[in-house]
């Protein structure tokens, strides 16, 4: 792979996944696809919340063009499925149908790995989307795409059976491809067919396939039939059923090698009438006459027209409908006096009870009684029909031997003896088909009614009774019949007995034949082995069921490793590990041991001297410790001291060494084999019992569970324990036990064996020291499981539970704190759990949950449904109520009907029993319910206590299991519900109170805040007073940082004054120190614990706390008023009116204190805090409501009056209707004193004026008064504003506008609406001196306010000052005004350069555009409001056209960086603003807020935006100021700078999203850095990329380097691509930045970093312009640079430059470029180009030239002449734009260009200026020189010469051109002011330059 690509690669790993694997380079997606794959298979857990975000990414890749990268995308959705769970089946559908479309004409490994992905999604049990992907398959018109499709349809159905894969979607699809022009598809088919067959059996498929298909596929398939044999056993399980199944193997591992219970479970049977389609009878039988053939008079007519009803009905499933009427024909025809009619109706009904079935049951009912009449006919034909259609009655459930009792009891009381016996026989034959449970339901009901026909005088009645009672007996057993035989004579009971016997007999005979049967077939069970459909065809590969037995055992996929994709369709081994050990002589491991161990040690091991054995063994220690590589060696080592000296040695320093060294090997090896273990175990065992070995034996048995897991050491141990003699055994190896479960945990352990041992060995045992051991065991393992395992230990004795309890308080639950101390080195050895969190197993009931179950469930007799809920309860006890979620979501579908029971009784059981079920399932619980817990909600809304009691029971287990966080949305649905009752409301607030002091989510719980706020105004006091305690509880979970709040003081009142008196020495608040987590922490504990206390004297105390330090600590009051806002509103809340004035007396304080700081509540503290005292502002309470009142009106003292305003109209729509009173009068209040700030929101007196058709009469009169004090301010324009209003209204109130009128001319206040005009004419006539005057006749309200809506109402602003008041001043709808005079203005300056409008524009320029950003944030906020979005489009106009006026200089000049900081820093910010696309017209403002922005950054208007810009010129452009403020805005952004109201963000992320903004502004620039690199300062961008770096630290940078912190990437890929552009001259350009501090600025190192890399790979750009080769760092860069054609580069500038003069656009810009190369180049003839060209482009080209000629001091040089290549410099580089603004140049602007050549003049003259080169000493140290002499002589053009010269920028001078002594420079008629300097700066820079001189540092 090159270079590129490498490098390609390494750039793309960056880059997040969606574009990664969806990038333009099929290499970078093909790499991310691989490590995707690798990603996946690194995940062990199925939750982990990547494989969320992986899932939506497969639908494309999967579909990708490149064939190699589509095949690494399928192996990595491989990878995916295979760790994920049964939850990733939402992206099923589009997967499939993306491998459908694109992968299955493919490559033959992608067709495979394709079909094993299908395989994988019906693994997930995402079976319909893969059928349906397959409907779409088969009908691809490529055959090449359907095979494929039929084969992946085979393997799911042979590899899972028909009960994964529904049989009857497949039968569907079928009769389209048996018609296929490919022969390929139809063999398939074929084989598919015979594959249903194994599933469904023969019969049935033929009956549904054969009809659909040609004659000759009928005979082909019939011939292949007939090879078919043997029955279908699916081979690979679904995920769910997995870890089920991966237990089980695990255990037949250990325990050897035989078949386990749970693999002899037969596929449930499939029903053909599951498999066809209803077909609808009776639109048919209408037409064929049915009616009226059944109403003929002749008796063929009648017969015929049942055949027809009979033979429709002969149809496998009959539609449902209305078969009512037919029924009632049908009994009428069973009595026709025709034999035949009668038979032909039974055998008809009998039909439709086939093809009905449960549908048919009323039906069946009806007709019951008159079949069981018509058994009295004699006729045989007769007694059939009736047989055959009873028994299919009840076969095909349309009723149960329960529900027709009654009808039974009348026919054995029949008078004539056949229907007595026939009925019995019925009876009899439909017991013994019915099973157990259902016999066990009836047998009460029948034993009485056969023991009444026992004494039946005709003997075949007593027959059939007998018969009854045997079938009843065989099914249930004799007890049922004990009592009933008691009756009996001895002649009876034996007879019975016999009829038992023998019935018994061949049933047992049947039992024990089909048991061998099924073992016989278990034996001889294999896997199919089959690669396509058409392999079933007998031509192609044999089907008969091959046997691939290995030791009697069944084949099983592999038990590692959740089910593989690819592997599982075909054949592979499984390398499991041999534990158990073979044997092995002496002389064998001596000889294989001969290279490790020597023979003399050997011989001493077998010494019979115990010190020769010692010494033996501890050189044999020493030569195991130095051993290298003992891995190979470890087991024949082992092998060896479990022979000599063997665990029988009987000294015991011997012993201890033995052990020692097998420690050692067991810890130092990689992997240390099982058999090791198995060969140590039992004599490691023997010496735990020794308490001299004791300790060593132990360590060696913890390194063995470090080794190979302590699972596998657990299980060996238990037999060994249990086995063992010795008692010392068994007691010291469980508490070795108990040592190994703190050390490693739980994991690795099976739970359930470890639980049994404890209890069937440990507690059984009768050594006291083993049941102690025991029972320590157990408190060690509740430490990490928690109470649940008291479940498990029901049955022990009741004093070992009390002695159990005792140790549990000594061990309590810990969870997941309870972490393991050691880990084990075997990554397989966590066992696969099918528990919860705390480890503990939970049984699978799925078994249980019988089809019987849940119909009874649903039974109409409530004894019954009791019953049923009483065998779940028992489930759940005999489950140790810990159970799995699978096959439960069929138990909650029949429980959640049982809630809405008619019985009351039977509604709390089964809500006792979901709570049962929740407990017993966890979490997971929450899944399988399917939202029962909305209808366990609605109970609450019953009016019987104990029923909502039992109800809230049912929510603390739910509670328990899942969290109230995931109750939330089913919560506040039931309290919406309006058929709550009050009770039920009130008693789940109360429940939610109580559950919401817990730790709760406080993003959920804030779901909560509307409907309880909701509730606080409820009909019913109780719940209003529970809703009260819950909103507090909301409140103050969702704090400002959303976290919880403590609530209670658990402190006795006595210490806390102990505290109080120990805390006054602390500070009242805590500000810097606190933890931001926990808000009320802010303030002092005494405090703290005042202002949350219950007691309301306490808080009355904590108030005048505050009150006292309100003075003295008001800095931080302000620092913490939202947290004292939010107390406010909780106090509010409260119902003690104590401490309620407290606050209203506290409240006035902190406004005026707040006012005196000059203090402004943030829009954030203002929605906490006025709305509820808005609200509360109608208190019933007189003098609580005075205090209100005058609260609110101090408001205006710190927050605006006319968001106040918006407040109070708010308020007018309150239920509470003094609330509605107090509101308008303070409307009131606003308009009369602050009328002007208010007067945008003049369109809320609609809502005042709606009021004056209210009943109550206070309402009406303060509304009539508010709108009177408006009619005195508005006059006549009032009626505009108060919207439709009925006559009464406009009548009373135009009599009180009258009455006003006339008030006011009798007190001499003028007319109405007068002092308005006044106030405006004063204004435009006299200045702002008599508006101050006028103002008073007025209002009070804020001048400058009035001012502008003065100005706006007397016919608009007159001039360019008077709309800049109207934009700084006015609210936003006022400011429109303003800002249509400044377009036009500006419109009035492009259509006249000389007009006297451009003074006025330069003296405002820097207001304006601050105006108009500062603007940007009001006018988007009053948007937001509720307001027009006008304003907005006005400001965003305005700013537009600012963008093109600016690149005038005189404009530029004077607007400063901090203005243009704020613009961007607004438009950015309302960029990312959610709420812009809501607003009216949000999409055109959203993309006009991008057009700007684009335009700032794009155009160069906004470069000129610095002071310098008169020293810059017209040609440079300093584009560098963008850089620096962009840079600058990367920081942390303040959070005041944010619109308000806060979202829901965190202040971090908002933040990150301004930086990649940010970012990506920087990268729009640094793409343009290229050609601009010349023309921007480069020490301003260095100094402000250092200060940046600086500010983050070493540190800092670091670690957002390791989190690929995105500005932080960017700030050092703007200094890579500076140092890449400039090379080592950048160094000359960090005058800015303080190099000689110690430690040296982390910019340098960067700066060396980048330099070496890019030098070495040779990519430093030449970091001269053209015509200046002459410098040291250019050469050193760009070393082949004057090797290229001087010809060629000349040729190719001047080709640029002729075709921007032959465009209209771009001609003066190229004449001027053709200009610039001739004063550089003066030798050559740039006209030898223009042979070609026409004579009028040469006389336009040099006419345009002498225009230029009078600006240069250089006299222009024959433009004729030949290039003289010595000359000049090959190397040609023209920056792409040498100014902004009209072309070609005005006077004016030749005047601009004169100081830019005066300056060319003075370098020029300079003659250190060639000599010295950039990046050296030498260059430094010249331009400190420079600095001084401009800064002594005040010489601006030497200093702008001196600046631009290191800056790259000494575009103007020629190396070639003749040195001018300065005294021959004319000095020019006009300087430009010197720019000030920092004194500071300059003197620092100085001495930096002395240390250079003096060499006491190192240069750059």
């Amino acid at each position: 792979m090159s270079t590129e690509d490498e490098k390609l690669l390494k750039e793309a790993k960056k880059l997040p996944w969606d574009e990664r694997l969806l990038h333009k380079n099929w290499k970078v997606r093909n790499d991310a696809n691989i490590d995707l794959a690798a990603v996946c298979d690194s995940i062990t857990d199925p939750k982990d919340s990547r494989l969320r975000d992986f899932g939506p990414l497969f639908k494309k890749t999967v579909a990708d063009s490149n064939a190699p990268v589509q095949e690494k995308a399928l192996d990595a959705l491989i990878a995916f499925l295979r760790v994920a769970d049964a939850e990733v089946g939402r992206y099923a559908k589009e997967v499939c149908d993306a491998i459908i479309a694109k992968c299955l004409t493919g490559r033959p490994k992608t067709v495979e790995k394709a079909q094993a992905v299908f395989l994988l999604w019906v693994e997930l049990e995402a079976t319909d989307a893969f059928l349906e992907a397959m409907e779409k398959a088969i009908k691809n018109k490529v055959a090449k795409a359907v095979v494929p499709a039929i084969d992946v349809m085979f393997q799911a159905l042979s590899e899972f059976g028909a009960k994964v894969v529904p049989p009857k979607k497949i039968l569907k699809m079928l009769p389209e491809l048996f018609d296929h022009q490919d022969q390929n598809v139809r063999a398939s088919s074929k084989g598919l067919t015979l594959e249903l067959c194994r599933w469904i059996g023969k019969d049935p498929v033929k009956s549904i396939l054969f009809d659909k298909m040609r004659d000759t596929m009928k005979k082909e398939l019939e011939a292949e039939l007939s090879n078919v044999t043997g029955s279908a056993k699916p081979t690979r399980k679904i995920r769910s059923e997995q870890d089920k199944e991966l237990e089980t193997e695990v255990v037949t591992e250990t325990v050897g090698a035989g078949p386990c219970e749970e693999s002899v479970v037969d596929e449930p049977e499939i029903d053909e009438y599951d498999l066809v389609d209803p077909v609808d009878i009776l639109a048919p039988l209408e037409k064929s006459g049915f009616w009226d053939g059944v109403k003929a008079t002749k008796w063929s007519e009648r017969r015929d027209a049942i055949v027809e009803l009979t033979k429709l009905a002969s149809t496998k499933k009959i539609a449902p409908g209305d078969f009512s009427e037919i029924c009632r024909t049908l009994k009428k025809l069973i009595t026709d006096v025709n034999l035949a009619v009668s038979v032909e109706a039974i055998q008809a009904i009998g039909n439709l009870a086939r093809g009905l079935r449960n549908h048919f049951s009323g039906s069946a009912r009806f007709l019951l009684p008159t079949l069981l009449e018509k058994l009295k006919e004699k006729k045989q034909v007769m007694t059939d029909a009736l047989t055959q259609t009873l028994q299919a009655m009840h076969q095909a459930g349309c009723f149960t031997l329960t529900d027709v009792v009654e009808d039974v009891k009348v026919a054995v009381k029949n008078k004539v003896p056949l229907v007595r016996s026939l009925t019995l026989n019925w009876v009899t034959s439909c017991i013994e088909s019915s099973n157990k449970a259902v016999v066990l339901k009836l047998y009460k009901e029948y034993i009485p009614i056969c023991m009444e026909c026992l004494n039946d005088g005709t003997p075949d009645v007593r027959d059939a009774a007998f018969a009854a009672l045997a079938a009843i007996a065989t099914s249930v057993g004799m007890k049922p019949l004990e009592r009933s035989l008691e009756k009996l004579d001895d002649v009876r009971k034996k007879k019975l007995s016999e009829m038992i016997g023998s019935s018994g007999g061949s049933q047992a005979g049947l039992a024990i034949k089909s048991g061998s049967a099924l073992s016989s077939h278990e034996a001889t069970e294999a896997s199919l082995v089959r690669r396509s459909a058409a392999s079933m065809l007998s031509g192609k590969k044999a089907v008969q069921i091959s046997s691939n037995n290995k030791k009697g055992g069944t084949t099983k996929t592999n038990p590692m490793k959740k089910a593989d994709g690819i592997g599982q369709s075909k054949s592979s081994v499984v390398e499991i590990e041999d534990v158990e050990p073979s044997e092995m002589s002496l002389e064998e491991i001596e000889a294989r041991i001969g290279s490790v161990v020597s023979a003399d040690t050997i011989s001493l091991l077998k010494s019979s001297v115990w010190k020769e054995r010692l010494e033996a063994i501890v050189l044999l220690k020493q030569s195991v410790e130095t051993l290298g590589d003992l891995d190979q060696s470890a087991e024949l080592l082992i092998r060896l001291l479990c022979a000599i000296p063997g665990w029988a040695e009987k000294n015991v320093q011997v012993q201890q060494q033995v052990i020692e060294v097998v420690t050692y090997i067991a810890s130092s090896v990689k992997r240390f084999p099982k058999r090791c273990v198995v060969l140590c175990l039992l004599g490691i065992s023997e010496r735990v019992a020794d308490i001299k070995t004791r300790s060593h034996a132990m360590k060696c048995l913890t390194s063995f569970s470090e080794a190979v897991g302590p699972g596998f050491v657990f299980e060996r141990l238990y037999k060994i324990m249990k086995e063992h003699k010795n008692p010392k055994v068994l007691s010291e190896g469980i508490l070795w036990m108990v040592s190994a479960v703190e050390d490693f945990g739980i994991s690795h352990l099976k739970l359930k064996d470890l639980i049994d041992f404890c209890k069937d060995t440990g507690l059984q045992s009768s050594a006291a020291a083993t049941r102690n051991s025991t029972i320590k065991l157990i408190g060690v393992l509740h430490k990490f499981v928690g109470p649940d395992i008291k479940n498990f230990l029901t049955d022990v004795k009741p004093a070992l539970l009390s002695t159990l309890d005792v140790e549990y308080e000594k061990n309590p639950y810990e969870g997941a704190a309870a972490a393991p101390k050691k880990i084990v080195k075997l990554s397989d050895s966590v066992l696969p759990a099918t528990a919860g969190l705390d480890g503990l197993p939970r049984e699978d009931i799925s078994g249980k949950i019988t089809p019987n179950l849940l119909k009874n469930l649903g039974s109409s007799d409530w004894k019954v449904r009791l019953e049923s809920i009483e065998s779940v309860n028992k489930i759940l006890e005999e489950a140790n109520r810990r159970i799995q979620p699978t096959g439960t979501t069929e138990l909650f579908t029949a429980l959640r009907g049982r809630l809405c029971d008619s019985n009351k009784n039977l509604v709390m059981a089964t809500l006792t029993t979901i709570a049962c079920i929740a407990s017993a399932m966890g979490p997971a619980v929450e899944k399988s319910s399917k939202g029962i817990l909305s209808d366990v909600l609605k109970c609450l809304g019953d009016n019987k206590k104990h029923m909502r009691e039992c109800t809230l029971n049912t929510l603390d287990s739910w509670a328990a299991a899942v969290q109230l966080d995931r109750m939330v949305p089913y919560i506040i649905n039931s309290l919406t519900e309006s058929k709550l009752s009050a009770e039920g409301r009130k008693d789940l607030f109360d429940w939610l109170s109580k559950h919401l002091s817990g730790t709760v989510d406080p993003f959920e719980v804030l779901h909560l805040l509307k409907p309880t706020a909701a509730a606080l105004s409820d009909k019913s006091g109780e719940v209003r007073k529970s809703a009260e305690v819950s909103f507090s509880l909301v409140l103050r979970i969702c704090g400002q940082e959303m976290r919880a709040i403590p609530t209670r003081v658990s402190k006795s009142d006595s210490i806390a004054s102990v505290q109080d008196l120990a805390l006054q020495s602390q500070a009242l608040f805590n500000i810097k120190d606190s933890c931001k987590y926990d808000l009320m922490k802010y303030f002092r504990e005494d405090l703290h614990r005042r202002l949350l206390s219950t007691d309301f004297k306490k808080q009355v105390d904590g108030l005048e706390m505050l009150q006292k330090a309100l003075q003295s600590n008001c800095k931080e009051i302000i620092e913490l008023v939202d947290i004292l806002l939010r107390w406010f509103v909780l106090r509010f809340c409260e119902s003690n009116t104590t401490c309620l004035l407290k606050v209203l007396e506290f409240l006035p304080e902190l406004i005026h204190t707040l006012k005196n700081e000059g203090y402004a509540l943030t829009e954030s503290e203002a929605a906490i805090f006025l709305p509820c005292l808005i609200e509360k502002s109608g208190h019933n309470i007189e003098k609580v409501r005075e205090k209100m009142r005058e609260l609110t009106k101090q408001i205006v003292l710190v927050y605006s009056a006319s968001k106040l305003f918006s407040y109070a109209a708010e308020g007018l729509r309150s239920k509470n209707n003094r609330t509605r009173i107090e509101c308008v009068e303070l409307v009131g209040f606003l308009i009369d004193h602050h009328g002007t700030e208010v007067s945008g929101q003049f369109k809320s007196l609609q809502l005042v004026a709606a009021l004056t058709s209210e009943r109550d009469g206070e309402i009406r009169k303060a509304a009539l008064n508010t709108l009177t004090t408006a009619y005195k301010i508005l006059g006549e324009d009032i009626w505009r504003y108060v919207g439709k209003l009925s006559d009464a209204q406009k009548s009373m109130m135009d009599d009180r506008f009258k009455w006003k009128a006339r008030e006011m001319d009798k007190r001499r206040e003028g007319k109405p609406g007068d002092a308005r005009a006044a106030l405006r004419r004063s204004i435009r006539d006299n200045g702002l001196d008599v508006a101050e005057q006028s103002g008073e006749v007025l209002s009070r309200s804020v001048l400058s306010s009035a001012l502008a809506r003065t100005l706006v109402a007397a016919n608009g602003p007159l001039d360019w000052r008077e709309a800049l008041d109207i934009i700084s001043l006015g609210s936003p709808e006022q400011s429109v005004e303003g800002m249509k005079v400044v377009c036009h203005e500006l419109n009035q300056v492009t259509a006249d350069p000389e007009s006297s409008i451009i003074d006025d524009l330069v003296k405002e320029a820097d207001r304006l555009v601050s105006c108009l950003a500062n603007m940007v944030p009001k006018t988007f906020g009053f948007s937001l409001a509720g307001a027009s979005s006008r304003s907005c489009k006005y400001v965003l106009n305005t700013l537009m056209q600012v963008e093109r006026h600016l690149p005038n200089k005189r404009l530029a000049h004077a607007v400063r960086e901090r203005t243009l900081d704020n613009l961007i820093t607004e438009l950015l910010l309302w960029l990312l603003d959610e709420r812009v696309p809501l607003m009216d017209d949000g999409s055109q403002l959203l993309k006009a807020l991008n057009v700007l922005m684009l335009k700032i950054l794009a155009v160069r208007a906004f470069c000129y935006f610095i002071h310098t810009a008169k020293i810059t010129g017209a040609g440079q452009c300093r584009t560098y100021f963008i850089f620096v403020v962009l840079i600058n805005l990367l920081r942390p952004l303040d959070p005041s700078r944010w619109p308000s109201p806060p979202s829901s963000e965190t202040t971090a992320s908002r933040n990150q999203k301004f930086s990649e903004l940010v970012v990506k502004c920087l990268i729009k620039l640094t793409k343009v850095l290229q050609s601009t690199i010349f023309e921007v300062d480069l020490d301003r961008i260095l100094q402000s990329i250092h200060v940046y770096l600086q500010e983050l630290g070493m540190e800092e940078i670091r670690r957002r380097a390791g989190a690929d912190d995105k500005p932080l990437r960017m700030v050092k890929t703007v200094l890579h691509e500076l140092v890449k552009l400039r090379g080592t001259a950048i160094k000359g350009h960090l005058s800015m930045v303080p190099i000689d501090t110690e430690p040296q600025p982390i910019i340098l190192a960067y700066i060396d970093l980048n330099l070496q890399t890019l030098a070495a790979a040779r990519m430093l750009t030449p970091s001269v312009p053209m015509g200046q080769s002459h410098w040291g760092d250019s050469a050193s860069n760009s070393p082949a640079s004057t090797t290229h054609s001087a010809d060629a580069q000349l040729k190719q500038e001047l080709a640029a430059v002729f075709k921007k003069i032959g465009d209209k656009q771009t001609c003066s810009i190229g004449l001027y470029e053709l200009y610039r190369i001739t004063q550089l180049y003066p030798k050559v003839d740039i006209f030898s180009q223009l042979q070609n060209a026409s004579e009028a482009f040469r006389t336009y080209i040099r006419d345009g030239l002498v225009q230029f000629a009078p600006l240069s001091p250089v006299h222009t040089k024959s433009l004729a002449t030949k290039p003289d290549h010595a000359n000049y410099n090959p190397s040609l580089s023209l920056p792409e734009d040498y100014g902004v603004g009209p072309w070609p140049p005005s006077g004016n602007d030749m005047a601009e260009f004169k100081p830019q050549h005066g300056d060319e003049r003075i370098d020029r003259n300079m003659p250190a200026a060639i000599a010295v080169t950039p990046g050296t000493l030498d260059a430094i140290r010249e331009r400190m020189r420079s600095i001084q002499a401009a800064a002594a002589a005040e010489n601006i053009e030497s200093l702008n010469r001196s600046m631009f010269y290191v800056n790259g920028n000494v575009n103007h001078g020629l190396p070639g051109q003749h040195q001018v002594s300065r005294s021959d420079v004319e000095p020019p008629a006009q300087q430009p002011s010197v720019l000030p300097m920092d004194e500071k700066a300059l003197s620092g820079l100085q001495a930096r330059m002395e240390r250079l001189k003096s060499g006491s540092i190192d240069p750059l």
